[in-house]
């Protein structure tokens, strides 16, 4: 058919309308699966299709093999779909009216209750009512119990093409009828059908009819009809909210008592039968239990918006403490799926869950770890931020709680066979930084991903534990850390003695492009990954290859101009002194893109300009970085004689989060002016400031005007700071990124310094005269009196 569609109907077609009265199940299967594929790949139009095709595929509807049967049925579906409705009226249904008939087999009134389910979106109401309505209510009170039951189920395509009135006059007595079927197949299909139904239906039909047959439901569950206790905990949760609106408070109260006996149902029984009957039946039992269990561990999340999420802790704790600590874990698998929900509808009261997560944490299952790592970042951040009635008392409370589950879930992970669940914690654990402190990270996890660069062996857990150690170290506080952590890369990887390390060095290095500033590459990794070039293993001289185009592009001209005659350098060794040949390829492949680079220059250009303004934002945080920890060596040697507003802005907790739309409010450029102590205070205070705005919690109220506090004029505690303030100022001010500054604010701070210097040499020109007139009337004076 894809290469000669007309001589395929011609001559091929034919043979096969031949064989198919004989043939086997494969066959009939393969012919199904094939007239589908040329529908779905538009090998012929419609038309040529419907003509050709189309008596063959409703000669073998009534196939006696089910299955063959059923391929078929699947394919006449499709085709219905995409038939005009001309073709649809003569062809499809108007046999279905002999077709439905009782005289017919089973199987052939199966097939029109599926057909009329499909044919009631294909045409208007008043033809449905006309034709198809009639065949329905026929079919729904057949003599079989599975054709009441598929025409059951085909009654919620019927209620969508006739609409809401005739749903509620011909389709909801139906479904009042069928629900007190004497099959339990059929009251089951009438209930999960009531339940898809309920959008349609009205607040009278809902009072009158839907929720007494749902109170029947739900109280004949429990005591004669099993059969309907799992699909009622499936569907209780739309239930609830569907009807919440009717519900007196008394109803309101039942069905929340029936959802928590349904959360704890088979707990409490006991399995010590002797009879293999008995044992036979328990064990199906509790399997449909189980099933309860997690069909209620599926709702809870609609049952927090049924209760209000204020009375949680009241109404619905007990049970969320009950499913987290399920025995069974496709329970515990489903709320931890569930869990992030949970933590979003809770809002401020999300502290009442931590014990749980840390127990999911816990978890003895990969699984219910792999589901809840999904939104880790999420539910920490919600858990450290999301509660702002809950106090920061209990947030940090929290934190001790939390680490341990933390180290402990990567362990588990770790030494599982599930590298994919191990890869993807990592990866989620780089949010880190911004729930918990530095020093934290640096002592329970930073060092913890070195180790898995250095000793796991599978590649995916590797780059992300390395991507997850660059972020780490992105956020670091201490500038002595920062450069240990450096040095054991260098040394561990880059010049470790396997290739396999050297390789993820450069993988690092990668990273670091990626999150730190171009500066920051060139100063610790530029002259380390261009020493590879070097390396034994061509394997290793292959990757680097790969990557000096990014090397290049960290470099700005001219302040790398050394380092660039560096990479030249050892290009030309390369295509020199290489001997393997495909990395000699590569290498040439590598100098022409090399040669058609152009390399950024320290002054903002247009094609630039993006990228600059980002490795720039890069590289005021860096600073920032530097100035916070300068801050709190400084404050921790005037900690006695500190102010109570620095002390509080000190110990408030900072984080890293969000920093980029901070800063570009938050930075101001301190321009160099007297020694004097005000000024050295107000530079401190607008650094204070600075790097309060740099973490990710907003100033208090009441310490976010600092400026206007009262100056501390005396000497005790403030001379001593000045000095230190001093270099601070320097370090700030020597960087690059902070002389980029608007003309006018330039020519204004000019103005003012050198207005003040002006002033200050005028004061002590007045002070120097002054003392030589005073001087000269004493010597006159003595003078005189010499003379008498």
């Amino acid at each position: 058919m894809r290469q000669n569609p007309a001589e395929t109907l011609r001559r091929v077609l034919p043979k096969i309308r031949e064989v198919l009265h004989v043939a086997g199940v494969e066959m009939q299967l393969t012919a199904a699966v094939s007239f589908l594929t040329v529908l779905q790949e538009e090998s012929v139009s419609i038309h040529t299709y419907s003509h050709s095709f189309l008596h063959i595929i409703l000669q073998n509807l009534e196939h006696r093999d089910a299955g063959v049967s059923n391929a078929w049925l699947e394919t006449l579906l499709a085709v219905i779909e995409a038939l005009p409705k001309e073709t649809l009226r003569h062809e499809i249904l108007n046999p279905l009216v002999s077709k439905a008939q009782l005289s017919q087999t089973i199987q052939s009134r199966l097939v029109s209750c599926k057909i009329m389910g499909k044919l009631a979106n294909k045409f208007e109401a008043h033809i449905i009512k006309r034709d198809i309505l009639p065949l329905v209510k026929t079919l729904c009170h057949d003599v079989e119990y599975e054709v009441r039951t598929c025409m059951c189920r085909q009654l919620e395509h019927i209620a969508q093409g006739v609409g809401s009135e005739l749903t509620k006059t011909v389709v909801l007595p139906e479904l009042v009828e069928l629900s007190r079927d004497e099959g339990s197949s059929v009251r089951l299909a009438a209930f999960e059908t009531l339940v898809n139904l309920l959008d349609m239906f009205d607040s009278d039909d809902r009072g009158q009819t839907v929720l007494p047959l749902v109170k029947s439901f739900c109280e004949k569950s429990f005591k004669s009809d099993e059969s309907i206790l799992v699909s009622l905990s499936f569907h209780l949760g739309k239930l609830c909210n569907g009807l919440y609106g009717i519900f007196t408070p008394e109803q309101h109260l039942r069905f929340l008592e029936f959802y928590k006996k349904l959360s704890t149902l088979g707990l409490q029984q006991e399995n010590g039968h002797s009879d293999n009957q008995l044992q036979l039946q328990t064990l199906e039992q509790e399997k449909k239990y189980i099933s309860v269990r997690k069909n209620c561990a599926y709702n809870f999340p609609a049952m927090i918006v049924f209760v209000d999420p204020k009375n949680f802790n009241l109404e619905l704790y007990s049970i969320f403490f009950c499913l987290c600590h399920d025995p069974e874990v496709p329970v515990r698998y489903t709320m931890a799926v569930s869990f992030y929900e949970v933590a979003k509808l809770l809002n401020s009261g999300v502290y009442t869950i931590h014990k749980e997560l840390v127990t999911l944490l816990q978890d003895e299952s990969l699984e219910v770890l792999d589901a809840l790592v999904g939104h880790l970042p999420e539910i920490l951040e919600l858990m450290t931020n999301g509660g702002e009635n809950s106090g920061s008392e209990s947030k940090l409370l929290s934190i001790p709680d939390l680490i341990p589950a933390l180290t402990t879930a990567e362990q588990r992970a770790a030494t599982s066979l599930k590298w994919r669940t191990h890869e993807k914690l990592l990866q989620k654990y780089a949010c880190l930084p911004h729930i918990i402190s530095s020093d934290q990270i640096y002592y329970r996890f930073l060092h913890r991903m070195l180790t898995i660069i250095l000793t796991n062996n599978v590649l995916p857990v590797q780059k992300a534990a390395a991507r997850t150690l660059c972020v780490y170290l992105r956020y670091n506080r201490k500038q002595e850390q920062r450069h240990e952590v450096i040095q054991k890369l260098i040394e561990q990887l880059g010049q470790g003695k396997s290739y396999w390390n050297r390789l993820r060095f450069l993988d690092t290095c990668e990273f670091i492009m990626e999150l730190f500033s171009k500066s920051f590459f060139c100063k610790y990794f530029f002259l380390p990954v261009l020493e590879l070039t070097h390396d034994p293993v061509a394997n290793v001289r292959m990757k680097l290859c790969y990557l000096l185009p990014k090397v290049k592009s960290t470099l700005k001209i001219p302040t790398d101009k050394h380092l660039l005659q560096q990479l030249e350098l050892c290009i030309r060794k390369l295509l020199c002194q290489e001997k393997d040949k495909d990395v000699l390829t590569i290498v040439k492949r590598t100098v022409l893109e090399l040669d058609r680079m152009e390399i950024s220059v320290d002054a903002f250009q247009k094609r630039f300009y993006e990228n600059d303004l980002l490795d720039q934002e890069k590289e005021r945080q860096e600073q920032l970085l530097l100035e916070m920890e300068q801050l709190e060596k400084e404050k921790q040697q005037n900690d006695g004689r500190s102010t109570n507003i620095n002390d509080k802005m000190f110990e408030k907790k900072r984080r890293d989060s969000k920093t980029s739309s901070v800063l570009a409010k938050s930075i101001t450029l301190s321009v160099p002016g007297t020694s004097s102590g005000t000024s050295a205070g107000k530079e401190k205070k607008s650094k204070l400031v600075r790097s309060q705005s740099f973490s990710t919690q907003a100033l208090h109220p009441k310490y976010s005007n600092i400026d206007k506090c009262p100056n501390k004029t005396s000497a005790t505690g403030y001379t001593s700071s000045v000095s230190g303030m001093g270099k601070s100022c320097m370090l700030s001010f020597s960087d690059d990124s902070f002389r980029t500054r608007s003309t006018g604010n330039s020519g204004n701070a000019a103005f003012s310094s050198s207005s003040s210097s002006r002033n200050m040499f005028n004061s002590s020109d007045q002070k120097n005269g002054g003392n030589k007139e005073s001087q000269s009337r004493r010597m006159s004076i003595k003078h005189r009196k010499s003379n008498s």
